[in-house]
């Protein structure tokens, strides 16, 4: 199956309210669930959809990003003729950095009238989601649209930072606004938008010559009533991770079988990059309930309603609740966590206790982190 599209996942500007967690590496890296990064929903949602081709616009602190994608052979992109780009920024002076998305992509329109594909595809990281845009194509063609926008009605609790939407009868998108908005309707915007690529780069150049240089803000919010813009409202799992607190709680509800079951496999897999772990060691003295453990653990203590990353140790008479600990921590003996977050290679030393609460949790870090 090939869709007629390219994938773009935009990470120029991203809203980022994650604090120490992307203090070195971008939103899209950020460790979810266990073994994945942010970028793997969108990326492989695009890969599962049928899309042959996918650039990733970075911005800043890339380095991770890099070496996260590779080639993109964990998403079976190194084969395809086109494949999986990542595109630095265009930058020729620090002023280039404050440039909006717009500019970056007109930067880089060579690639665009490269690209065979009749339509474009683009999508934020932060979006945790496992979405079928050869549906939302569909959706598109069939409501005749110039911009279908990825919607989701009635999210419930949204802790994350969100545009809201108004909606008419008719499907049709009335009105956009950032999160920090007073829209009243219960709808948001998944920040991925379904558009032919000609009108595209007609969007980008108008707009720039105007002096304008945001895709959302400028080139679609300043056109509703001249375009049709269309919501395609998703029906699934949906996670809107940019803040601590919408990560912690995300996080927390993959221990829930049934939303862990559709986000990971339904409509196809989320793919990441492998590392060849040994499988997890249960010794003695370990007792685990109602948690998510990845390989390469070692376990001693207690670990209840939690995530352990790769290549964690929680050693003899330690105990881990309600915490999310990444790859290659380690719990000294005697220490303990409560409602914690812990970056790659932290090291909690023996009878060390850290307390947080669920809407604040303790956050700890490494210096440095990839």
């Amino acid at each position: 199956m090939k869709l007629p599209m390219l994938g773009i996942i935009n990470l120029i500007h991203e809203t980022d309210e994650m604090g120490t967690l992307t203090q070195g590496r971008c939103l899209a890296t950020v460790p979810f669930g266990g073994r994945y990064r942010l970028i793997d929903f969108v990326l492989s949602s695009m890969v599962n959809s049928g899309m042959q081709e996918v650039a990733v616009f970075a911005h800043t602190k890339y380095r991770s990003l890099m070496e996260h994608l590779g080639t993109g052979t964990n998403w079976d992109l190194h084969r395809k003729q086109n494949g999986l780009f990542v595109l630095p920024p265009a930058i020729e002076d620090q002023n280039d950095f404050a440039r909006g998305d717009l500019y970056h992509f007109y930067r880089n329109r060579d690639y665009f009238a490269r690209s065979p594909h009749e339509y474009v595809a683009i999508c934020r990281s932060h979006m945790v989601c496992n979405v079928d845009f050869e549906d939302v194509l569909r959706h598109h063609r069939d409501h005749e649209a110039d911009i279908t926008v990825v919607c989701k009605a009635n999210p419930g609790s949204i802790v994350g930072l969100a545009r809201k939407v108004r909606v008419d009868e008719t499907g049709r998108i009335k009105d956009i606004q950032d999160h920090y908005g007073r829209l009243s309707d219960d709808v948001v915007s998944m920040e991925m938008y379904i558009l032919r690529k000609d009108l595209l780069i007609d969007l980008i150049e108008t707009s720039l010559a105007q002096g304008r240089d945001h895709f959302v803000r400028h080139a679609v919010f300043s056109r509703l009533d001249q375009l049709k813009v269309s919501a395609y409202m998703y029906d699934g799992v949906l996670g809107i991770v940019n803040n601590i607190a919408s990560y912690f709680r995300h996080s927390m509800e993959l221990l829930q079988p049934e939303i862990g079951r559709e986000l990971f496999f339904r409509p196809g897999p989320i793919y990441s990059k492998g590392h060849g772990e040994p499988p997890t060691r249960f010794l003695t003295g370990a007792d685990v309930n109602h948690s998510l453990v990845a390989n390469g653990c070692e376990i001693d203590g207690i670990v209840e309603n939690s995530i352990l990353f790769r290549g964690v140790k929680v050693k003899k008479g330690a105990v881990v609740r309600n915490s999310i600990v990444m790859q290659n921590s380690v719990i000294g003996e005697d220490g303990s966590l409560e409602s914690c977050i812990l970056d790659k290679e932290v090291e909690i030393q023996p009878f060390q206790q850290l307390r947080g609460v669920p809407d604040m949790p303790f956050l700890a870090l490494k210096r440095k982190v990839i």
